[in-house]
């Protein structure tokens, strides 16, 4: 059973009004339409945008996520290549440890 609406959804606007490379809002994600078009929408057709938006931020935070990690990798791999460290770890028979000797 549906939930029927007795109250406007408000606008999900939080005041950072610039749009992305795409066109979405970077502050409510919204499209230039959705954000134009907003007082003539109904509450379902709201509710769908707001819908919309929240997958879209979801969207962007897991970009900015993968971005930061692959970023993290490729400066752990220039130090390695600065340290001379390599990425694969090294096994029992690559070590050599015939000379060591505790004193």
């Amino acid at each position: 059973m549906e939930q029927l609406a007795f109250f406007d959804i408000p606008s999900p606007c939080v005041g950072i009004c610039q749009s992305d490379e795409r066109g979405y809002c970077k502050g409510c994600m919204r499209s230039r339409d959705e954000r134009f078009g907003w007082l003539n929408l109904s509450n379902a057709q709201k509710a769908d945008v707001i819908r919309l938006c929240n997958a879209r931020k979801r969207r962007r935070q897991l970009a900015i996520l993968k971005q930061r990690q692959l970023q993290q990798r490729e400066e752990v791999a220039a130090l390695n290549q600065q340290l001379h460290f390599e990425d694969a770890g090294r096994d029992s028979e690559t070590l050599d440890f015939s000379d060591f000797k505790l004193e």
